[in-house]
């Protein structure tokens, strides 16, 4: 008779069995990572890659131009395979070809057709076949690494090609170094020209190491091939290596990269990846993405619905990027010239958080504001401490950086909700009193408010001191300056919350004075109000308003916007903006109108689907749920006592425009590093925060779940809970409206809860039906 041990081991093996057979896919298996591929940024597609990796490998069809490049699925021709795809920032481009060499001839020459029909695309790995070549590639990585397979056809030439002059993506690459090291490794380094937003030239080093022995190491400058004696340097040029075609048809490729050196670049592949077993990285790549997915579980919904739910989480850990290596060092580009930083290690000798790139967090107020700080706290603490990092450096906490520049994208203090937000949360493992000071100096003359969109040499495009003296920034701006985004109604509007959300933490911090004073700033936003038109309207230096105003006239006065968008940016006031526009009813009645208006053409100012094709002249909308704006509009309604039209109309944007599962569609508009990828998961679980969660005590508002059961995994380093789960009674597409709410096992008739009560663990249920509840979540108090 077997022991209690043998009955456990025989018990464990017969659940896997019955798992496996069942055929229930992990959270990674779900994920398509090819959903939007058409449309896809440089910055955003990326298979072979982990959560935030220095590396993102993957294929590019497109190799010039921030928009139009890197993958891009409607495109018939791969031109090589890079492993930087960041904000601003490409690097290191690689190709496997055989037969006649012709690289030197440019990417446009050498790259190869392909069809999908021959490709495999997972979470951390990608599978094509060059067929131009006759060449299987299989790409992977670890965090800083990049593993390439390739399979060669037999009796052919077999080289890589290492293009040191190619333009690619955002960026040229100015000078290229390669040496070769033995028989089986290159170095060197990629400088990468400056750009408009990223204006210092930033190095890239590399090291790469095969498995097999190459014959010959061989370089092209200017488009001609030239002999070169073991190194190559110089621009418009590039490296190759040719294999023994009587040699195994296989070669393994390594690839490491640093900010810092081809030291630092070295040593990332020493400690990254000491072995050559290419499925099992691919295998480590995969379990480390379903970990961080599984944070999430869902039960219920179509296999489609959970599909894209977590390729929705999935764009949401995608796009910023670590440029810190292992070990900590950092360069540091913010000063005249570059610096080589350190970050501080914890008891273990380990880095104690990651230096960052990032495009802004301009939207994240209403997006990574609550999944991060609720589902990846540490994630969040490693970013601010990333841009405290940067304030030490640099002298102010940014916006969005690049390889360790100042980019001064788009406008305000776009980080300041995210990490006021997160304090208020009890995520504190960083200096508040230093985050403090930074974000108090950015919103002060010649901070960070003061600055437009790239604006690096002065700093009046932000019209930050008209701001303050006025109560209002005029447009147009009446100076020159080196900025876009010069829109100033749209200014003062973002400027007033990001005040509110500083007077928050100036109180939680006793600084009364502070508070005092970013409390009346948050009311600027009424100084942009106009009664006579009922929206918010650009006044010009003088205090006149804009002549010829039309709402819905894109970049006239507003960010990326229109008037009829942007007038319900007041996150912080909803009820002080109600009572501008004569009561929640009436304010009820004026963006129902809009969204009816937007029904006509799915909620977006651009849909890529075939049968709704819209594209709206110069993106003139109500609304336009395909960009940061209007994300937070649906939810509106909860605050004028009409929940159950927060419910629906969510549930509308939901299904129109988050619910595809294709590579022409996804997102129809700007996914802009994981935020939209982040809004839709959050209409998904039906959580909410309008004020980005920046008040002293944070509350969620409800939306309308589409799943049945949806258990949130808490990290209990940050919250004494492990789950808190939201269940949904009699839910479908139809049964879409909140009957009534139970939090806890008690009667819940708000439409909001609060987050300490959510992190102590629980169970939010709801029961929903197909008519609305008018009674539910309507009480004056609680609004």
């Amino acid at each position: 008779m077997p022991n209690t041990k043998q009955l456990l081991l025989v018990i464990s093996l017969v659940l896997m069995l019955f798992t496996n057979a069942s055929g229930k896919k992990r959270p990674v298996d779900l994920v398509y990572p090819l959903l939007d591929a058409a449309n896809s940024r440089w910055f955003y597609f990326s298979s072979a890659t982990r959560p935030f990796g220095m590396v993102n490998l993957s294929p590019d069809m497109g190799v010039d131009g921030a928009w139009d490049s890197g993958y891009r699925y409607n495109r018939d021709s791969i031109k090589c395979f890079s492993h930087i795809h960041a904000w601003q920032l490409s690097g290191v481009p690689v190709m496997p070809v055989s037969g006649d060499f012709k690289g030197h001839l440019g990417a446009k020459v050498y790259g190869s057709k392909y069809s999908h029909k021959d490709e495999i695309v997972k979470p951390g790995y990608h599978s094509v076949s060059l067929n131009s070549y006759n060449i299987k590639a299989e790409l992977t990585s670890s965090t800083r690494v990049g593993f390439h397979r390739y399979t060669y056809p037999k009796g052919e030439k077999r080289y890589i090609l290492l293009d040191l002059g190619t333009t690619l993506g955002p960026c040229e690459t100015k000078l290229g170094y390669a040496k070769q090291v033995g028989k089986t490794s290159i170095e060197g380094y990629a400088l990468m020209k400056g750009t408009r937003r990223r204006p210092k030239d930033t190095y890239v080093y590399f090291v790469i190491e095969f498995d097999t022995a190459y014959k010959q190491f061989k370089a092209w400058h200017n488009k001609k091939l030239i002999d070169v004696n073991e190194e190559f340097k110089g621009s418009n040029g590039g490296v190759y290596v040719e294999f023994d075609n009587e040699q195994d048809e296989t070669v393994l490729m390594k690839v490491a990269i640093s900010y810092v050196s081809i030291e630092q670049a070295k040593l990332n592949l020493n400690k990254e990846l000491i072995h050559w077993d290419f499925d099992k990285l691919v295998n480590d790549s995969q379990d480390e993405w379903n970990l961080w997915l599984s944070r999430i579980e869902l039960e219920g919904g179509s296999e489609k619905e959970q599909a894209r739910f977590y390729t929705d989480l999935w764009h949401a850990l995608q796009g910023r990027r670590i440029i810190s290596d292992i070990n900590g060092k950092y360069c540091d580009m913010t000063g005249a010239a570059p610096r080589i930083g350190q970050i501080p290690l914890n008891k273990k000798g380990v880095p104690k958080f990651n230096h960052y790139n990032s495009d802004a967090f301009w939207g994240a107020q209403w997006t990574l504001n609550t999944l991060w700080h609720l589902v990846y706290p540490e994630v969040s603490e490693g970013f601010i401490n990333s841009m405290l990092l940067m304030y030490d450096d640099g002298g102010l906490i940014p916006r969005g950086p690049s390889g360790g520049n100042y980019t001064y994208v788009m406008t305000g203090a776009s980080t300041t909700p995210f990490i006021v937000s997160a304090y208020m949360k009890g995520i504190k493992e960083f200096d508040v009193h230093k985050a403090y000071k930074g974000m108090r100096k950015n919103a002060m003359a010649g901070g960070l408010m003061s600055k437009a969109g790239y604006e690096h040499n002065t700093s009046v495009g932000g019209g930050l001191q008209y701001y303050i003296d006025k109560g209002f920034v005029p447009y147009p701006n009446p100076h020159k300056n080196n900025g876009y985004h010069n829109e100033g109604a749209g200014q003062t509007l973002e400027y007033a919350y990001q005040d509110w959300c500083l007077a928050q933490l100036s109180n939680a911090l006793e600084h009364f004075d502070d508070y005092k004073m970013f409390s009346k700033r948050s009311q600027n936003y009424k100084n942009v109000w106009d009664a006579s038109s009922t929206w918010m309207r650009p006044r010009d230096v003088e205090g006149k308003w804009l002549e010829n105003f039309n709402p819905i006239e894109t970049h006239h006065g507003f960010v990326e916007s229109t008037a009829a968008q942007s007038t319900w940016f007041v996150p912080h006031d909803l009820h002080g903006l109600f009572d501008l526009m004569g009561g929640a009813g009436k304010a009820a009645v004026k963006l129902n109108q809009q969204f009816l208006i937007a029904d006509s053409h799915d909620f977006v100012c651009k849909s890529f689907k075939a049968d709704r094709f819209v594209n709206t002249q110069r993106k003139n909308t109500y609304l336009n749920y395909g960009n940061q704006p209007s994300m937070q509009v649906g939810f509106i309604f909860n605050y004028t006592g009409r929940p159950w039209l927060t419910q629906y109309w969510t549930r509308e944007v939901t299904e129109r425009i988050f619910s595809d599962l294709d590579p022409q569609n996804g997102y129809n508009g700007d996914e802009d590093q994981g935020l939209m990828g982040a809004l839709a998961v959050l209409h998904k679980i039906g959580l909410f925060e309008m004020n980005g969660g920046a008040g002293v005590n944070p509350r969620y508002e409800i939306g309308s779940p589409i799943f049945e059961k949806i258990t949130i995994k808490l990290n209990n380093d940050y919250y004494p809970g492990n789950q808190f789960v939201i269940e949904t009674k009699n839910n479908s597409s139809k049964n879409r409206y909140i009957q009534s709410a139970l939090l806890n096992s008690k009667n819940h008739k708000q439409f909001w809860f609060y987050h300490k009560d959510l992190i102590k663990g629980g169970k939010l249920v709801l029961n929903m039906g197909d008519l609305p509840n008018k009674q539910w979540g309507t009480d004056l108090d609680d609004l």
